[in-house]
Order: C-alpha cells, then structure tokens, then sequence
C-alpha cells in the first residue's frame, strides 16, 4: 500500500499540473466573489532554506493568492489541505511549521468561506524551488501502467480526539494524519469505469455502512465523472478526463448507517488530473511582421515570436523551445539570423545587410515542447516575414558634371535647365528625396533649384528678374544633398556638385518712368495753357538706339496735355480741387511711353497733381426749409449752419446775418450766433400770420479774403398745440393752402370719378350693342338657336301616315319561310348562308384603309344577302309643310366669294366653325360618301367640280344602293375632314 503511493506520488512530482496559463480575468462588474486564479504556481527562492529545511512561519515568496469577496470583509479565512503549509488573511503563503525537505514540487488546495455567505470557494497552489529541474519524465503509458496496475490505496475515516486550547473551554479538532491527494493521468484509454481508491470507515465489522461521494465531478457539474460503490466503498473514475478542462477536483466522503444516520464526519478528497503532452505549441499569428535596419551589426535585435503550449508550462510538456528552419534567400550568406530557443527573439548573426540587394528575408520558425526534444515533443511552424529597411547609405550623385541654359532677360518663374540626379536609396524616402543649394555665382537670388516630387530632378528657377545690359551669363555651382542625413561612416560623393551656365537672353524692354507715381503740387485754378512739369521716360536697352513717345492713358477730367517727343505735361482746363475727380486733394493721371522696337515695348506712368486749396467757393446755407409757431416763445425757434466746398482755413467759423433790404426782414426776424458753424433764426415780433416766408440770410466764411453768399430759407409759420408743435389746420394753412384751393381739389376728384363712371357705362353698352348685332347671314338660315334633331328619318311632319315598317329590318325569318313558293319580296333577306366579310386588324397599318375598304366593296358586291337585294329603291319624298325646314337638304351657297372671317369676332363659341369655314379654296373634283346614316342604312353622295372655299354643303340621299360601285377609285380627301350628316351620324369621305 505504501508502494503505490509513493508511485502515485513520485508521478504527480513529476507530472504536475498547472493552470497559470489559463489565469481567470480580473473582475469586472458587478463583482464575483471568488479566486482571481484557479491555479497558482508558487517559487520559493533557495535563500529561504536553512539548510534544506524551512522554518515555521516563513513567508515563501512575495506573489499572493488574491481573493475578492466584493464586501471587503476581513472575516474571509483560508484552509489549506496541507498542515505544513497555510495561506494568511493577505494572501501570502508560509510554512505553518518546519518542513524539512522541498527539493520537489508540492501541490496543496486552499479552500476560502465567508463570515456570512455559506459559498465555499477552493483553488490549487503549486510550490516550487527556484531553479528546480524536473527529472527525465517517463513514458506515459508505464506511468499509467504503474498507477493502474498497483493495488488501489484503502482511505480510512480518520478518528476525532478532543484536546483543550485555553482555560475558556473552546475546543478544537485535530486530525490524526493528512490523506494525500489521489492523482488521475488525463487521456486514459480505460476502461472504464476504473478503480481509484477505496473509502473504508472502522465501524464497518460493526454495522452496515453505506458510503456516498459529493461535490464538483460526483453530484455537481460535471456531474459522473466520479462514483462510489456504496457498499464496499470502491471509488471509481468513469471516463477520461482532461487536464486543460479541469485540473482538480474536490470531493467530500461520506459514510452513513442503514438508516441513513451519519457515522463518519465527512473526509475531503483532492484529485489532481496529471497532465501528458498532448497539445502542440501553438502561434499566436501564423505570420510574424518584423524589420531591421540595413547594415545592423550582429546581435540587434530584429522582431519576437510567441507560441503557447496548453499543456503545465512547469513541466517539460509545457516547455516551449524555438529554433530557425530556414532563411530565404540564402544571401549573403544562408545564417544571417539567429532565434532564442527560450524567448523567440530573433536576432541578426552577421552584418552585411543591404537593402538595395535584398530587400526581404522570409525565415522559417519551429516550436517544439519537451523542451525542444524532437523525439519526444511536440512541433509547429510559423512564418516570419523581416523587411530590411533603407538607411542613407547612398549619397545623391549628379548625372553631369556641367549643365547649361538660357532665360530671356526680364522673366520670372521660368525653368531654365534640369538637373538630372541617381540615389539608390529606397524611393520617395527622404534617404532619396534630394535637395539642391547654390553655393555660388548667384550673390543677389535670382535662382531657385527646385525638387521634382516625381523624379527627383533639381529644376532652375529664376524668381528674380535678371538684366541683360548688367549680367549676360551666370556661372552657378551647385551642390545636392538629401533630406536625412547620411548613415554613419558615409561620405559624400564628388558627384554630388557640378556647374551650371546659364545664359540671358535680350530683349526688347519697356521705357521706365523714373519716378513713379511722380507727385507735383500746384494751387488750384490755374489757368489752362500751364506748364506743370515733364514727366519722361527713360530706355533700358541700352545697346539698341530707339525713339520714346508719349501719350495720355487716363485723364478723367481732360485737364492735362503731353508732348508726344519729350513729355512736357501741361493744363487743358481750369484745376478744381472741389471736382469730382479729386481724392483726398489729389488729382492722378496716367500716361504711356513705347519705344519703336521689334516688338514695340511701353510702360507707364502716373502722374499726382496735389491740389492746394483756395477760397473760390462761397458758403452755402442749410436747411433750406423750415417751420415755426405763428406766436413767439423760447421753444420756437430754427438751428442754420453752413456748408463750404473749400478746406481749411477757408471754411469756418462762419457769419450769419440779416440784409437790410427789405426792411421787414430785420423787423420781423432776429438772428444770433450759437458757435462758430451754427446760428438760431427766431422772431423779432410776439406774432406772425401763418404763412410761408422767404427770409433771407447772408453767410460769410473766413477765407482771405472771405466770401459771402445770400441765402433764402423758407419759413412756415403755423399755429402751435401747447408742446409747440403746428396743427394740422395750421400746417395747411402754412402750406399755402386756402379754403378754395381746397375745394378746387375736391371738385377735381368728383370730376374723375364722374368720368370713371361714364366710361364704365359706356364700355357696357357697347358690348350689349356688340352682342345685339345681326349675323351677315339671313335669320331663316341662323342656326345657332335653331338644332332641331331627328329620332327618325322620315317623311316630314305631314306626312307621318306613312308606313316605316317596309323600311325596317325584320326581327324574324319565320314570316318568310312559310311563304308559298314563288312568292317572295323582292327587298326581304334571302335564306341562304351570309358571306365573310373581311375583319380588320386591332393595330392596322396606317396605309391599309384602301385597301380594306375595297375589299369591303367586293364582298358586298358578291354577297346576296346584303341590301338592296335586287333593286335600287329610291326615296326622294320627304315630307312638305315643315315650319322648320327641311335639315335633309343642306344647299350651298351659289356664290364662290362669300366671306366667313366674321366668324373670328362671334367668341370661342364660334372658334370650331370659323376654322371649318375659313379654309384654303381646294378644286379637286370628288364624291362625299357617307357610312352609317339613318334607319335603311343608306349613304348620300354628290359630286361637284366647282372651287368652293371651306367645308361643302351638300343635298343629302338616303338610299338603299349599294354604297360604291366597282371601279371607282376611293381614298381620303386631302384635308381628311370627317362630315357628320344632319340627323344621320354618318361619316363621310371624299371620293375622287
């Protein structure tokens, strides 16, 4: 018995299980009470060892077993299944008492349960020395065989005694002997169920004992994977189990009598699942994205994989080791990088990497467990992708070590010669991007060199405009560099600067005003004829002799005049500093100065006139109009001033005062000064008439010498309320508005309105008489108020006796069978089969109608059953006597020339017949045959070959002939005109 547990032992030291890679999240909310692992793994440093034991109360190692209760209750206290080792309030784990020995593993569960809650949570803690080396792990089928094939360990119910622990009588239980975990191989291949131990209590030679299982695994999910024989108290596990599902099980035994009455406390069963290397490593990304510097030295580091192994990463079957299949391409040689086989970082073993030549190497990474035993581990492969990234290590280098151009004197933004440049660099990098600097033969900036984004090219600028006559050729030195700086140890390339000529090119350039804008300054109203200066242009083409004239571009007032040979610039008219043309005392004209190169070049010129004011305007009064009370009083009074076109000093302060003639004015009006620009108008009188007065006012300003002006203000005087406002009575009456011009106002405005009636009456009466007049045609023959339609076409209204049944079509056959033979009428429907008429199609050619209505024609000319059967029955009696006359008969007019534009002017009522009527004159001679028609189905025709102007009015037959004789040629008129004839609805067309 002892044999087999040191065996089982022995195994799980070897074997043991880990969950550290499967560590639970950290709590998230709401909060979840419990462990934050269901695994810890716990290394005990070898400088805890007195010699090789650990003394009481040790702490082990600074990790910790957290655990959260989500109350932040300190009554949470831990038990742990092994005496020698216990778990304090903080979580640290120490030695409860001496341990003597730890050289191997050992696993222990820890179990947690709450001040208030009943819950009972349990996790794993592995301890482990530092440095601790497993030994060579055994085959897992011997080791299966050997924890299988050994007799099964006998757990016994251990006994309780009692021992004081203080003097206040509280007692506690102490147990006589530790049972040891019982330890289960995952991946068993059975069968099942198999025997892991047996539960045996010592009062079973006494009485009967049934003994049962609980917890996780036996009546808790997963439920079954453990059962007990309740008789004998064989424990069995009953399928498979593994380890990276659940490491561990805690179970509770218990033995009861035949009447269920508890006879042994219950005992706790710890079963760990020993873990087999049974999952391969795995990668975290099938391809690994990494880089590297060109030219790195041995040893740099590149890029890391990572590949996990499920299996217990304590032991060798979690045990990862990495190492390089292959590298591709095999340049410069087959070993330029080299892996961790712990860690996975990839590190560079040679130097010579060169971007330009190889630009991406593709290596081949291996992950085997077992601690990289390829016999025993397990293996899998990933792909790493390592980019040699650019360095500066090719400085820029010049295609040509001279370049040439030219440029026309005088341009800007123009390219003048392009500089072609080779950097091996990586593209569009700034280790390619070059630069380019002028080092010399431009002191003054009239170049520029810059960069093509797309080629790289240096393109020479000119942002300055260059002169022919002072610089004909410029010898420039250039010098091109990239953006970054070069690697370490690079040097600049003597390709990296060449000459560049660029030659000026002359041409024809404008005349230059030397002073421009050129200011002069002259008094105001200078006489015209004035010399006011020259204004000339200079050439700059000094090695070509050419003429210079001049004209005058802008002059907005015409005042100025130029000679055309030396510009001498004088007056037209009279300066006025008060015109319009004048801003801010300044008058400016322009002028134009071309020479007679090839081409003509001209430049221009302006010219500022600044105008020095004098007093030539004489102040102007304001206001103009004004109102006052007719009685005098401190608030009736009118605020004057001045306005002068003039600048200072002849403007203000100006003078106000009243002429002497007429006298009235002084005796009726006072005037005084307020301030310099302001003056008061009052009465001079208490009372005025309200009327309007024109008060004259002199204003003087204070040019030298100064000018007067004599103004008139109109004055309203008006009777005032209390506020001193006028009335409306009074603004009237100041108005100048009397009581008869008043009345003469409002018998104008009765005069309109009378006038606006007349006009309305008359429009009225002539539009009755309008409507009242006659037609041009005679009243009999006026059919507007006159339809009269016909439900039958008969005789006339005398002539009603007569018998229509011969003309209708009989209802029945019977009458005529029963007949005698040999009697017949004539105008009856034979008894024989009716003919097939031709059946026009739904959507017809629009061409065919011809061609149907022949054959129409030639089936009733065949067919002996169509009326008329054998006679033509004519009927040309109807009726006489008739006071509306006779709507059969539509004759028309004998006359050609009669006119129907009187038509147009009846309205739209009359619009359809005055279209009908007013028609072109047509002269073809034809037929109007009609279809459809009255109750014997017959047809009227006429032909006429006399011009007529719109519609033909015709006499119309009824008929039983058949409707058109063979031969005749039937088509539409050519203004296809459809006729309905009078009381009939039958269409006719023109035959012809």
């Amino acid at each position: 018995m002892h044999f087999v547990s040191v065996v089982i032992l022995t195994c799980t030291l070897l074997v043991g299980t880990s969950w550290g890679t499967k560590a639970g999240q950290p709590p998230t909310p709401p909060c979840r009470p419990g462990f934050s692992e269901s695994f810890y793994t716990v290394f005990v440093s070898r400088d805890l060892l007195r010699g090789q034991s650990i003394l009481k109360d040790t702490s082990l190692s600074s990790e910790r077993v957290k655990f959260e209760d989500c109350q932040h209750s300190k009554e949470v206290g831990f038990e742990s299944s092994d005496p020698n080792f216990s778990v304090r309030p903080d979580g640290s784990v120490y030695a409860e008492q001496e341990v003597a020995n730890l050289s191997e593993p050992i696993q222990f569960m820890v179990t947690a349960r709450g001040g208030h809650d009943p819950h009972i949570w349990e996790t794993t803690v592995k301890l482990a020395l530092v440095g601790h080396q497993p030994s060579v792990p055994i085959g897992v089928e011997d080791m299966i065989a050997r924890a299988w094939d050994s007799n099964p360990r006998v757990i016994k119910f251990p006994r309780k005694h009692q021992k004081s622990s203080s003097a206040n009588g509280l007692r506690r239980q102490k147990r006589d002997w530790v049972i040891p975990p019982i330890n289960v191989p995952e991946n068993s291949r059975g069968p099942f169920p198999q025997m892991l131990v047996r539960i045996r209590s010592d009062q079973d030679l006494e009485k009967g004992i049934r003994y049962s299982i609980t917890g996780a695994g036996a009546d808790q999910p997963p439920i079954d994977v453990y059962n007990i024989d309740p008789v004998h108290g064989k424990m069995f596990v009953t399928r498979p189990l593994d380890r990276e599902e659940r490491a561990s099980y805690h179970l509770r035994a218990h033995a009861v009598d035949m009447n269920g009455n508890k006879v042994e406390s219950p005992i706790d069963l710890y079963i760990y699942v020993i873990d087999m290397n049974d999952n391969r490593p795995e990668f975290q990304n099938q391809v690994y994205n990494g880089s590297v510097a060109e030219g790195s030295k041995p040893g740099t580091l590149v890029m890391q994989v990572t590949a996990n192994d499920s299996d217990d990463d304590t032991t060798a079957n979690g045990m990862v080791r990495y190492r390089i299949l292959s590298q591709t391409p095999h340049m410069p040689i087959p070993n330029m990088f080299t892996i961790n086989s712990e860690t996975g970082d990839i590190f560079t073993m040679a130097a010579g990497l060169d971007r330009e030549k190889v630009s991406q190497y593709i290596i081949i990474v291996q992950a085997t467990d077992m601690e990289g035993n390829l016999n025993f581990g397990l293996s899998n492969t990933a792909t790493a992708l390592i980019s040699v990234t650019d360095i500066n290590d090719n400085p820029p280098e010049l295609t040509a070590r001279t370049f040439s151009g030219e440029v026309p004197e005088n341009s800007v933004n123009v390219v003048v010669a392009n500089l072609t440049v080779i950097d091996r660099d990586q593209p569009h990098s700034p280790n390619w991007a070059a630069q380019y600097r002028i080092a010399s033969g431009d002191p003054q900036g009239h170049f520029l060199i810059r960069t093509n984004p797309i080629n790289n090219d240096g393109m020479v600028t000119v942002v300055k405009p260059v002169d022919y006559e002072q610089n004909r050729a410029f010898m420039l030195t250039v010098i091109v560099s990239n953006k970054a700086s070069l690697a370490s140890g690079i040097q600049s390339s003597l390709q990296s600067s060449a000459g560049v000529t660029i030659s000026v090119q002359d041409v024809n350039e404008s005349p230059v005003f030397p002073t421009n804008p050129k200011s002069i300054r002259f008094e105001e109203g200078v006489p015209a004829g004035t010399t006011l200066t020259v204004f000339a242009a200079q050439d700059p083409d000094l090695f070509i002799q050419q003429t210079v004239r001049y004209s005058k571009l802008s002059d907005p007032a015409n005042w100025l005049r130029i000679n055309r040979t030396n510009g001498q610039i004088t007056t037209m008219a009279v300066l006025d500093r008060e015109s319009m043309y004048v801003r801010n005392n300044i008058y400016e004209a322009t002028f134009l100065a071309a020479d007679n190169g090839s081409p003509p070049a001209s430049g221009t010129g302006t010219l500022q006139i600044h105008l020095i004011d004098v007093n030539d305007n004489a102040p102007v009064m304001m206001p103009k109009e004004a109102q006052l009370c007719e009685r005098a009083n401190p608030r009736s009074k009118v605020n004057i001033t001045a306005s002068d076109a003039d600048a200072d000093p002849h403007v203000g302060p100006f003078v106000f005062e009243l002429p002497s003639y007429p006298p009235s004015v002084r005796r009726n009006w006072t005037v005084s000064r307020i301030s310099g620009d302001y003056a008061q108008l009052r009465l001079r009188i208490p009372y005025l008439d309200a009327e309007v007065y024109d008060v004259p006012i002199i204003v003087s300003d204070s040019g030298n010498p100064p000018l007067s002006n004599r103004s008139i203000i109109k004055v309203k005087v008006c009777p005032c309320d209390d506020n001193g406002d006028c009335t409306t009575t009074g603004a009237v009456a100041a108005a100048g508005l009397g009581t008869g011009a008043i009345i003469a106002i409002l018998i104008c405005i009765i005069i309109l309105l009378i006038l606006v009636l007349v006009f309305v009456m008359w429009m009225k009466r002539r539009e009755k008489e309008r409507q009242a007049k006659p037609l041009l045609i005679d009243p009999e023959d006026d059919v507007r108020d006159n339809i009269l339609k016909y439900d039958e076409e008969g005789g006339g209204e005398e002539d009603q006796d007569y018998d229509l049944s011969q003309l209708q079509q009989p209802e029945s056959v019977e009458h005529i069978i029963s007949k005698p033979v040999g009697v017949r009428r004539v105008d009856e429907r034979p008894i024989i089969a009716e003919s097939q008429y031709p059946v026009r199609p739904s959507l017809p050619h629009p061409g065919d109608i011809g061609d149907f209505i022949n054959d129409g024609l030639r089936a009733a000319d065949n067919d002996p059953t169509a009326p008329p059967y054998d006679s033509l029955l004519v009927f040309d009696y109807e009726g006489s006597g008739s006071t509306a006359g006779s709507v059969s008969s539509l004759n028309s007019s004998s006359s050609g020339d009669q006119d129907y534009d009187y038509l147009n002017d009846w309205g739209p009522r009359f619009k359809k017949l005055a279209d009908l009527y007013g028609g072109e004159t047509t002269t073809e001679r034809g037929v109007w045959v009609g279809y459809g028609g009255g109750p014997g189905g017959g047809i009227g025709v006429r032909c006429s070959s006399k011009p007529q102007a719109g519609p033909k009015q015709y006499h119309m037959r009824y008929s039983h002939s058949r409707p058109v004789r063979r031969g005749r040629n039937l088509r539409e008129c050519s203004t296809r005109r459809p006729v309905t004839s009078p009381g009939s609805a039958a269409t006719l067309f023109w035959l012809f």
